[in-house]
């Protein structure tokens, strides 16, 4: 039975599993670095333990520490939340040696799927589609213009060690491939210590479909329906949904076989999800599989009433899954919505600085997961998400304008946000019809909204609101308490 979990993360995601912890009655204890010295999540662990300096590498990184520490402070299990350490299948393995519990799949699982060829061989030989192309890395640039040549141009140059849109070049002719496979060589290598590169068929204007697994140890598998993330900039999601508007129920049965039948191909077990390209014609075919909960995991729950956090920790402690398949249905729609701090005017430049206001939406059906407070601080060190907004309705018309509400009640002040962003593309005609795909956002909407900012065609209240975020930004000076009892229970739990 697991008592106690070290959360080997921070921000919305720590937020997010301490509270499954709260709930199971389980003692959580927060890691944070010095930049995140009394961050939401170090006040509402149980415990929190300085784990190192700012930089990532340093804290948030440092395997051999954060496993030193929950032996030290007798945790018995790890949750890596996501990113950071959540998919390393060396750290996985060193919390598999060190006796304590890692809550998330086996390193071998991590370690067949994290290469981007060994995992497209191995769906193959499990009779799960995928895109035509290289199932081993290609050397050579006459190697690549002789495979390109045969299943023809337009292609995708991808990194083998990949992930998150990093190392990986479209190539629509012979003319463009060798600049365009040393620049993805040389992108690899610095991204992920390994320049092997593959080649795929570009699949034009696809949606990107992904469906959520969950196993035990027990060989149970259970999907729990799909999810589309096709509004994406630059490869990041901004925009998630579930149910998917363009998935039938032939389209659906297929596409959570096959993502069964990927996770078994793995011997997997713990929560995961497989990314599929689907086409016009709704053929779909494997990407990749996130061997770890997903940022998106909410619209999930919501639709399902499953708790994705709670079923991993219980899977991990060795019970089986909760639930049997027949007892999954899908109950209206729910759609995420990632609020950053970036400057939508300028580039989308990162924005950072401390928080001085800070208002969440609510009202019925609306849930925000996020790991910040007013002076909470958003740095350059990590990734500049706020939080994130999940809206359930029981259609598609519902949720979206149940959404754009919620959006509304934002007050951000101190840092620069992309609400009017995220707004203006819930309000376009292709996210409403359905017909957006993971090209839309740089190809059309985008340009549209940067019309409308030169047009200065935005409502009067997103400028005042502009307005006033500027204006405590630049003019407010922050007052910090320095009342702060000796006997405040987050402080004396800190660990130096």
């Amino acid at each position: 039975m697991i008592r106690k979990i070290l959360i080997a993360n921070r921000g919305e995601i720590a937020v997010r599993i301490i509270r499954a912890c709260k709930e199971l009655g389980i003692k959580s204890a927060a890691i944070y670095s010095e930049a995140d010295f009394g961050a939401l999540h170090t006040i509402l662990a149980d415990e929190s333990y300085l784990i190192g300096p700012a930089p990532s590498s340093q804290s948030y990184l440092n395997k051999e520490k954060i496993i030193q520490l929950a032996k030290e402070i007798n945790a018995d299990a790890i949750h890596p939340g996501y990113g950071f350490l959540s998919e390393n299948s060396d750290f996985i393995r060193m919390v598999e040696e060190s006796g304590v519990k890692f809550i998330g799949p086996s390193s071998k699982s991590v370690e067949m799927m994290g290469s981007k060829t060994a995992a497209r061989n191995l769906m193959q030989k499990n009779k799960v589609p995928i895109v035509p192309g290289t199932t081993e890395p290609i050397k050579t640039i006459a190697e690549g213009l002789s495979f390109a040549g045969e299943i023809g141009f337009p292609v995708l140059l991808k990194a083998s060690a990949g992930g998150g849109g990093k190392g990986m070049r479209k190539v629509f002719s012979k003319d463009d491939f060798e600049s365009a496979f040393e620049s993805t060589k040389r992108e690899a290598l610095k991204a992920f210590g390994s320049d092997d590169v593959y080649i795929e068929k570009l699949i034009e204007n696809p949606k990107h479909i992904e469906v959520q697994i969950i196993a035990d140890k027990f060989g149970n598998y259970r999907h729990l329906f799909e999810r589309e993330c096709s509004i994406q900039r630059r490869h990041q999601k901004i925009i998630e949904e579930s149910p998917s508007a363009f998935l039938d129920n032939s389209t659906r049965d297929a596409i959570t076989e096959a993502a069964i039948n990927a996770a078994k191909a793995c011997d997997y077990f713990n929560a995961g999800t497989i990314e599929f390209l689907m086409d016009s014609n709704k053929n779909f075919y494997f990407l990749e599989m996130n061997t770890r909960l997903q940022v998106e995991h909410p619209v999930t729950e919501l639709v399902t009433g499953i708790d994705l956090v709670k079923e991993q920790i219980m899977i991990a402690s060795g019970e089986k899954i909760s639930f049997e398949q027949n007892e999954v249905k899908q109950n209206g729609v729910a759609i995420e919505c990632r609020i950053y701090a970036e400057d939508s005017s300028q580039g989308f430049l990162p924005s950072t600085g401390k928080l001085k206001l800070y208002k969440e939406p609510g009202g019925p059906n609306v849930r925000v997961d996020s790991g910040v407070i007013v002076n909470s601080e958003i740095t350059v060190h990590y990734d500049p998400m706020i939080s994130k907004l999940i809206c359930w309705g029981k259609n598609r018309n519902e949720a979206i304008n149940r959404s754009l509400r919620a959006l509304d009640e934002y007050f951000i002040g101190g840092v620069n946000n992309n609400i009017s962003f995220l707004k203006f593309i819930l309000n376009s005609p292709e996210f409403k019809n359905g017909v957006h795909n993971i090209n839309s956002v740089e190809q059309k909407l985008l340009r549209e909204f940067e019309n409308n900012l030169s047009n200065n065609s935005f409502e009067d209240t997103e400028i005042a609101a502009a307005i006033l975020a500027a204006h405590i930004k630049n003019n407010v000076k922050q007052k910090v308490s320095a009342n702060i009892s000796s006997t405040n229970r987050w402080r004396d739990q800190m660990y130096e």
